[in-house]
């Protein structure tokens, strides 16, 4: 592929989508690429912090399904990143479907501490309802336009049947659970409400086999190997792009002009964009002349992409039991089963569904990672670290009924004021489909143009048909996009610029 030396590649974006597109562009033997990156790092949503002496990941946190079907798992593994543990094939043959079978601890807003089979009902019919929220994709006739909607009715005539013989204090309860649940999935969704998600698309996520695994060096070590294939001085930090011009008769050479923040302009014949679909939400109009076609507009709009936070709290000897792998908080007040605070400011916290705590002990010590999601979330990210660490406290304290708890040190993320990524991840909103997908990864000018073709590529989370919201999914569109230019020129057998 030598003969494409010529060609003048852009990529707006320096988190694993723009590397991995860089990376593959690089290797089939483009050197005329360039990465220009808003902020002073590389990795975007992929970010390893430090509390205290201990690695923690501010973004993204687990390998979701590590196994050889997983590009991620694959590298990380070939880069030596990664526990002997998650190598197992044991590991890798569990099929969890997401969800991992993880010990909960769960406790009651009035300091009660809950059995296994207080909660155990909720969960199984809960675990039921997702499964048959997954299958209306393929078989239609979806009864409600939400998840959410179509969870609580299933619930409310279940539970009139199959609990109908229960004492009302522990109907009750199960339904606080329920709610918690619905808190859950708003986390792992990236959504405001379960009443956002679509029904009709929501089993188009498909999962990957393996057991969760993480980093114990910090996710960003897989950016650090995947930027040292990569030659010195490829990417521009702290280079915000304000425009990109396709369609542009200007240039006689190059159909893309590309404007930065600085007044900076670059003509080029490809351009990758692989902003986060928040941004993208937020700055179409200005970023794109002439404007996105309408059916990639709409697409852009319509897609669902919310924000999920982490709350590390570090504490000096564990309140939890030894084997415990998740806390689950659940209010006594919720059995109208409610995802969403009516005074997200007074009630912000409500929404934290309790916390997953960080192993080995060995490694991280006695660390909580709290999560919360929605609009709650993005008020969480205005307040000061002070008010957070006394609501947290507070919170546990009455929780555990225990008066005397105190963390030792606390860290949050905030992903919705981080002007590149206004928010964390994407989710079919209702109303989406396939197609929405599909047409965030069409390249511009749309299929039938007279124009140069693949002007303005896309990729990243969002664009991917089934992966979206993981980084797995993130880098393949990464090599997707790559593959497409490197075919491109495959086939067309030209090396100086892309055909007409």
């Amino acid at each position: 592929m030598a003969g494409n030396t010529n060609a003048k590649i852009l990529i707006i974006g320096c988190g694993i989508s723009g590397i991995a597109a860089a990376v593959k562009l690089v290797k089939a033997g483009f050197n005329n690429i360039r990465i220009l990156e808003a902020t002073n790092r590389s990795g975007g949503r992929i970010k390893t912090g430090t509390l205290g002496e201990n690695i923690i990941e501010l973004g993204a946190n687990w390998i979701h399904g590590p196994s050889e079907e997983n590009p991620v798992f694959c590298l990380a593994r070939q880069y030596g990143l990664l526990d002997p543990e998650a190598l197992t094939p044991e590991n890798q043959g569990m099929d969890v479907g997401g969800y991992p079978p993880w010990v909960h601890n769960a406790f009651t807003s009035s300091g009660r501490k809950l059995n296994e089979e207080d909660i155990s009902p909720a969960l199984e019919m809960f675990a039921e309802l997702l499964y048959e929220s997954s299958q209306f994709h393929i078989q239609g006739g979806e009864p409600f336009a939400s998840v959410g909607e179509f969870i609580k009715s299933e619930v409310q005539k279940r539970a009139a049947e199959e609990w109908k013989d229960i004492d009302t204090a522990t109907r009750s309860l199960r339904h606080c659970v329920i709610s918690n649940l619905l808190k859950v999935e708003c986390s792992i969704n990236g959504s405001h409400s379960m009443d956002e998600v679509g029904l009709g698309g929501f089993g188009l996520h498909k999962t990957l086999p393996g057991l969760h695994s993480t980093f114990p060096g910090g996710y960003e070590g897989l950016i650090r190997s995947l930027m040292l294939e990569l030659p010195a001085g490829l990417v521009t930090y702290n280079q915000p792009v304000h425009g990109v011009y396709w369609n542009n008769t200007k240039q006689k050479e190059r159909s893309v002009l590309v404007e930065c923040n600085d007044g900076e302009t670059i003509a080029v014949d490809h351009v990758i964009v692989t902003v986060p679909l928040g941004y993208l939400k937020k700055h179409h109009s200005t970023m794109f002349h002439p404007s996105l076609p309408l059916h990639k507009l709409h697409s852009v709009q319509r897609l669902g992409f919310g924000t999920n936070n982490k709350i590390f709290v570090e504490f000096d000897s564990p309140w939890w039991n030894a084997d415990c792998q998740v806390i689950s908080f659940v209010w006594e007040d919720e059995d109208a089963m409610l995802d969403q605070v009516p005074d997200i400011r007074r009630s912000w916290l409500k929404k934290l569904f309790g916390f997953t705590i960080l192993k080995p002990t060995e490694r991280y010590g006695h660390i909580l990672c709290g999560w919360i999601a929605g609009h709650e979330s993005e008020h969480m990210e205005t307040l000061s670290d002070q008010e957070v660490a006394q609501a947290v406290t507070q919170l546990i304290r009455r929780f555990t009924g225990n008066p005397i708890i105190s963390p030792k040190r606390i860290l949050r993320s905030q992903w919705f004021i981080d002007p590149w990524t206004c928010g964390s991840y994407s989710y079919l909103a209702k109303g989406c489909s396939e197609q929405d997908l599909d047409n965030m990864m069409e390249p511009l000018p749309p299929k039938g143009s007279q124009s140069k073709p693949l002007q303005v590529l896309f990729a990243g989370e969002a664009t991917h048909p089934y992966y979206f919201s993981t980084v797995h999914g993130a880098l393949t569109t990464g090599w997707r996009e790559a593959d497409r230019l490197i075919s491109h020129y495959s086939s067309t057998g030209q090396s100086n610029s892309p055909k007409s």
